[in-house]
């Protein structure tokens, strides 16, 4: 049986505040603890320790880069995919997650969370993590609702709403009848 995949998507490495950084580190603890697959965009920041935090508890991660070469990659991905489409690669990570917790965040972020919303992938911002994440947890992107991001306290609780929440739409059926037609 696959083994469900959350994408943890924040600041990059130079934009990340203190607080993102030991909110990202302790969600990847929490998606290793619950058994899930940890995908990420592969570089540092909020990525580089939601990565080492899942390791740090024998978890599974997955960094897709947008370099075409794998030694971009932060030294915590198991898994690296060179894109080698640059930052379009946010679409493909937001593509390959069953749901997405974003922890802080900028423009990558929000182009995540716009790929993730056109496919209606459950979503969880994590309350007080800055940026893109404080700005639009709460909140439907537009007009459609098509999938509200939801916001959430705490690490731990992200993983385990965003956990209910897959599994309620698996269950459904949801997912794969619903293609991203605008």
């Amino acid at each position: 049986m696959r083994r469900v995949q959350i994408a943890v998507i924040g600041y990059n490495k130079d934009s990340c505040t203190e607080a993102a950084r030991k909110a990202a580190y302790k969600v990847g603890s929490e998606v290793a603890k619950a058994g899930a697959v940890l995908v990420c965009g592969g570089l540092g920041g909020v990525m580089e320790e939601a990565c080492r935090g899942a390791k740090d508890n024998s978890g599974t991660t997955v960094g897709i880069i947008p370099e075409n070469d794998a030694s971009y990659a932060n030294k915590y991905c198991d898994i690296v995919v060179c894109s080698t489409i640059g930052f379009a690669r946010d679409f493909i990570v937001a593509g390959t997650a069953d749901g997405i917790i974003a922890v802080g965040g900028g423009v990558g972020t929000r182009i995540e969370l716009s790929a993730g919303y056109m496919l209606k992938k459950p979503m969880v911002a994590i309350k007080g993590s800055g940026g893109t994440a404080d700005e639009y947890g709460g909140k439907y992107l537009d007009e459609r609702k098509r999938v509200e991001i939801m916001m959430v306290a705490s690490p731990k609780e992200a993983v385990r709403v965003l956990l209910e929440k897959i599994g309620k739409n698996n269950n459904a059926g949801l997912g794969h009848d619903n293609p991203p037609h605008t």
